[in-house]
């Protein structure tokens, strides 16, 4: 059995790690928030996991509903995201961060379709979590690198 995650990023390195934890991760558009207030965005996924591979009783794939969230962000700016459609369906392919004014910078979640979000921050701060549910699937998220 794979243990939950728990990972931390400060500097893009280790956001590199999250970033690879969550690829093929899937969300709707209702699953995304930003708190002004308190400068911190969060989101709700289900995550591949490529660390459990092979290691479940069944089909050998598992997903795990998994939290991530940012802290010190001041802005968030949407592409190709349509807040009128929360049920909308979002593939993360990866995330990026850009460093401008060292310690700020440009978080992005790169998403299939052309869609991203792009969070300013102060400082680099993200947390992934693995909230405790798992399944298992069939199906394994396939990239065709033609």
């Amino acid at each position: 059995m794979t243990k939950d995650l728990r990972l931390a990023a400060e500097d893009e390195a280790d956001l590199q790690v999250i970033s690879a934890a969550l690829q093929d991760a899937v969300c709707q558009v209702r699953d995304l928030a930003f708190l002004p207030s308190t400068r911190r965005f969060a989101m709700v996924l289900n995550r591949f996991r490529w660390e459990g591979e092979g290691k479940s009783r069944g089909h050998g794939h598992e997903r795990v509903r998994a939290g991530l969230h940012f802290e010190n962000v001041t802005a968030v700016r949407a592409r190709n995201i349509s807040q009128e459609r929360p049920e909308g369906v979002l593939n993360l392919l990866a995330i990026r961060f850009e460093e401008l004014n060292p310690p700020s910078g440009i978080v992005t979640l790169v998403f299939s379709g052309g869609a991203e979000l792009r969070l300013e921050t102060e400082a680099l701060e993200a947390h992934l979590s693995d909230l405790g549910l798992v399944w298992e699937t069939p199906n394994k998220p396939e990239h065709d690198l033609d």
